[in-house]
């Protein structure tokens, strides 16, 4: 019998608990990494956050202000004040203990009034609701307004909305049938309420209401609602068809046309919630003789220290419970100190590196932004590409031209016809300067921006000018083209 041993050799990366949170550090925003350091600073004991001495010296010197306010308040009175005033109550007659400002009625009071801006639903419901509607009549008013988009138009058509409330009645045991015709009486009702033109079914629709609730004598008035009935001509710019359908003539169809652009198209934009995410910026980039300079948010950089009456209990021999329990917590909280540091150092490397190779960026804007990837800058600064993109993820840059995420710097490149490279934010930059600057009545196609992106050293195809085109909400040259 042969006895035979297989050896295999393998090397393996095992992360430990330290690298672990480096990397987890690593991928924090600002916000998130604020509230693990007041996660660890509230877990573990040795670990504390250095005191802004600035704050120190202020406190300092006004509490001596105001030793020095008591001094001289007391050397003025003491000429016209007695020692001992006469009074005719007691101390516990006149004071009434109150925890706080928040339980004084006159707080409550105003907290009552301080309420939120209503949305569009809330908003229609509360004019409904001083209606004089019959229940059936609400609840038709209700089924119409849970049907309204962000907009503020219908979704729904009337057929489904007279179904909806056929069937809440049936489930009520109500004993009655609903017409279209009725809901169509109840929405006729809420399209007048504010702000005119909701729960309009289609644009047209919604315009016409807002030029009804015109005043009669209104420049133009009766021509914009003319107007409003070739709407698809309106839309599709079809100016000479417009101009023989409506027997209006240019003067008139320009002076229409203007009276509808002072109209809501969109009636419920305005009671959109649109939550704002505030960022707070990472990195400071500034213009310093001629020289850009980069350097961390002093506002988000943590100072933590090592609690210096706790380090002093802790024995070197001793292995009791109590000792063994401080000595890994001031284990944790120096390889934590250690983790935050180097975040920020790998931080500020990336963002040096960054701005090195965007420097046009930051002098002439977006059409200056050169290409970058990840692998580039990962080289550069002698980290892994893993590494710089977590350090550029959730990370913004606050810079004279605005705040930017750092992963706003990487594009992809395209090829110039001098054979160079351009980065694709560039590409963009452009071709939106190019809409911008174009004229209104003959609007560049996707071939004709093509044309002069070429004569500008970028040789990009139709469909890409479209692709970016589209990236940019930027509609096509026939919706762009107005009227007149």
């Amino acid at each position: 019998m042969k006895l035979s041993v297989g050896l295999k050799v393998a090397n393996s990366l095992s992360l430990t608990p330290q690298l672990q949170q480096a990397i987890k550090l690593l991928q924090l925003s600002a916000l998130e990494l604020e509230q693990e350091i007041q996660l660890q600073l509230d877990s573990n004991p040795l670990l504390e956050k250095v005191e802004e001495q600035s704050s120190i010296e202020s406190l300092s010197n006004l509490q001596e202000q105001e030793m020095e306010k008591k001094d001289l308040t007391n050397e003025l009175n003491a000429n016209h004040l007695p020692d001992e005033l006469p009074v005719d109550t007691d101390w516990d007659d006149v004071y009434t203990h109150q925890s706080t400002n928040l339980g004084t009625p006159d707080y409550e009071e105003r907290e009552d009034h301080r309420q939120g801006v209503l949305n569009l639903k809330d908003h229609m419901l509360e004019q409904i609701n001083l209606l004089h509607f019959s229940q059936v009549e609400q609840l038709i008013a209700y089924c119409i307004i849970d049907s309204l988009d962000e907009k503020g138009f219908l979704e729904g058509d009337v057929t489904e909305i007279t179904q909806s409330v056929q069937h809440l009645l049936d489930s009520m045991d109500y004993d009655e049938q609903v017409e279209e015709d009725e809901v169509l009486v109840v929405l006729k009702h809420i399209q007048r309420l504010e702000p005119v033109g909701v729960a309009s079914r289609h644009l047209a629709e919604c315009l016409s209401l807002q030029l009804e609730s015109l005043a009669e004598d209104t420049l133009y008035r009766q021509e914009a609602l003319v107007l409003l009935k070739y709407y698809e001509l309106l839309i599709a710019n079809e100016l000479p068809k417009l101009l023989k359908q409506t027997g209006l003539n240019a003067e008139q169809l320009k002076c229409a046309v203007d009276l509808l652009k002072t109209l809501k198209p969109h009636p419920g934009v305005e009671f959109e919630h649109r939550d704002m995410d505030y960022q707070i910026p990472d990195v400071v980039v500034t213009k310093k003789n001629h020289h850009w300079s980069v350097q961390l948010n002093p506002d988000v950089l943590p100072k933590l220290k090592i609690n210096p009456y706790y380090s002093n209990m802790i024995r070197r021999s001793d292995q009791s419970v109590e000792n063994q329990y401080l000595k890994n917590q001031m284990f944790e909280a120096k390889n934590f100190i250690k983790s935050v540091e180097e975040r920020h150092k790998t931080l500020l490397k990336v963002a040096t590196c960054i701005v090195a190779h965007q420097r046009a960026f930051f002098e002439i804007g977006a059409e200056g932004m050169k290409p970058l990837v990840l692998r580039e800058v990962a080289e550069e600064v002698d980290l892994h590409e893993s590494t710089v993109s977590r350090v550029t993820t959730n990370k913004y840059m606050l810079t004279p031209r605005g705040l930017f995420e750092l992963k706003y710097f990487f594009s992809s490149s395209v090829n110039t016809t001098s054979g160079g490279e351009a980065s694709s934010t560039a590409i963009r930059a452009k071709i939106k300067k190019l809409v911008a600057e174009e004229n209104p009545r003959k609007p560049l196609s996707d071939n004709a921006i093509a044309v002069l992106l070429k004569e500008d050293g970028i040789d990009v195809a139709r469909r890409t000018v479209a692709k970016y085109r589209e990236s940019l909400h930027i509609p096509a040259s026939s919706d762009r083209k107005v009227l007149i």
